[in-house]
Formats: C-alpha cells, sequence, structure tokens
C-alpha cells in the first residue's frame, strides 16, 4: 500500500512515524510513501538529518515540490540526495504499487514570500499533462488544488483569491482520473465531481492517506505532537544564511 502524506515542512520523522503508525493499524507493510509537497527541500535541514545524524526513512520516500522548498539550490539537492529520498518531476507517471499516477508539484501564484520563483505551475506544465494519451492515469498527486473543486480559502487567506490552480479540471477531464490527492490547504477536503475524487490532506502530523493495492483508499487521522512551526524553522535557516554570508 502507498502511504499519502503532505506538508511535512522539514520534520522528516513524522514520515516514519506515520509509517509505524499506518502498519500497526493495518497489519501490512508500507510499500512506499509520497509527500505531496512542502517537504522541506532545505540545505541545513537535510545535512542535520541525513547526513549529520545518519538518518534513513524506513520505507521508500518520494516527493514532489509545494511552494515552501529551496528553490535556488532545487536541483543541486535533489541529486545530492538521492540516496535519501526520489523526486517525482512535473507532469511525469510512475507506477506506485501498481497505480499509474501523474504528479504534479508546485502551486498557483499568491506572492512572492508564499510563493517564491519556481514553485508556480506554469502553463507549459499543464500543457504537458494535456499531452498525456487520454484515460492513461489512474491517480493524480499534487500540491495544491485544481481551481473550481469547492475548497474555500483557509481564514486569512481570502485575499489571494479562490484557491488552487487553473487548467486542473481540464487535465481531470482529459485523464479521468479515479482519484486526485492533494496537500497545500493544511485541512482535509474530499468531494467527487464527475468521474474523479478530490481528497485533500491536512499536514503531515494530523493525519494521512493509505491507497490499497487493489484500489481501495482509506483516510487515517492519527495526530502526532505539534512540530515547531514553518516560521521558526524558516527564521533559523535565514540566521544560518546571513551568518555564512558575513563570515
Amino acid at each position: 500500500m502507498l502511504l499519502l502524506i503532505t506538508d511535512v515542512h522539514c520534520q522528516y520523522h513524522l514520515i516514519d512515524e506515520q509509517v509505524a503508525y499506518a502498519e500497526q493499524l493495518c497489519g501490512q507493510a508500507v510499500a512506499q510513501v509520497v509527500v505531496l509537497g512542502d517537504f522541506g527541500l532545505f540545505a541545513h535541514t537535510l545535512y542535520d538529518f541525513f547526513r549529520r545524524a545518519g538518518r534513513r526513512f524506513a520505507r521508500p520516500v518520494s516527493f514532489l515540490e509545494g511552494n515552501h522548498e529551496e528553490f535556488d539550490a532545487f536541483a543541486d539537492l535533489v541529486g545530492e540526495y538521492r540516496d535519501c529520498f526520489t523526486w517525482l518531476p512535473r507532469a511525469s507517471v510512475h507506477t506506485l504499487d501498481g497505480h499509474r499516477v501523474l504528479a504534479l508539484g508546485g502551486a498557483a501564484y499568491m506572492d512572492a514570500m508564499t510563493t517564491p520563483r519556481g514553485c508556480e505551475i506554469r502553463a507549459e506544465d499543464i500543457a504537458a499533462c494535456l499531452a498525456l494519451p487520454a484515460g492513461s492515469v489512474d491517480v493524480v498527486l499534487s500540491h495544491d488544488c485544481p481551481q473550481g473543486i469547492g475548497m474555500t480559502n483557509a481564514p486569512g487567506f481570502g485575499h489571494f483569491g479562490p484557491p488552487g490552480f487553473a487548467g486542473g479540471r481540464e487535465i481531470a477531464a482529459h485523464l479521468q482520473p479515479r482519484l486526485w490527492i492533494f496537500g497545500h490547504h493544511h485541512r482535509w477536503f474530499d468531494r467527487t465531481h464527475g468521474a474523479t475524487r478530490y481528497l485533500g490532506l491536512p499536514e503531515s502530523w494530523k493525519g494521512f492517506a493509505l491507497l490499497g493495492h487493489h484500489g481501495d483508499l482509506r483516510v487515517i487521522d492519527h495526530f502526532l505532537d505539534s512540530p515547531s512551526t514553518f516560521w521558526s524553522r524558516l527564521t533559523t535557516w535565514c540566521q544560518r544564511l546571513l551568518g555564512r554570508e558575513s563570515s
């Protein structure tokens, strides 16, 4: 079975904690974990976890990019840590535990801070998805959701306009996936439009979804201890960066 989780925000240990809970709950091994964006691809946290502490994930982990990654060094970091996890590029199709999966990382533009350069879903990403053969995938995994599926803004985010990215509904109409699972909005969402069920996941420390080999989908609420906030980790990263530049 696949364990689908999102918005890890550099708290990599949470992945193994949720895997352990899932395997105990279900009595079977997780074949692979996919992080639906905001994995936390930042040089200092990756180094501390995987090199300094020598940690490795208990199960194979793949990820697609969200809007909180170190995009200026993205390709270098993906290559440097390819022994630890795997990146699923945008508009790429993979067979994961028997499921034909389309990966679509990135997010709709919000502002320069929230959606830095490199994370925005582009017209060419949508075109690449639409160029795939009709009906060629079973599941779409994305960070952001398509516009117009009924997702609403979180409190305080209304000024950004309607949530989601343009072109997603066209992808769904063309590919007719059975499932479209996403993160980014930090809360559960479950709605069906046409042939596609759309499932939104909360942050990694609140729960995850399990996709069985035969297509059965389970939604798992499981709260872990709340990690440090993204902003506190961002402040630490900025302080370290400024320290390197001034030395």
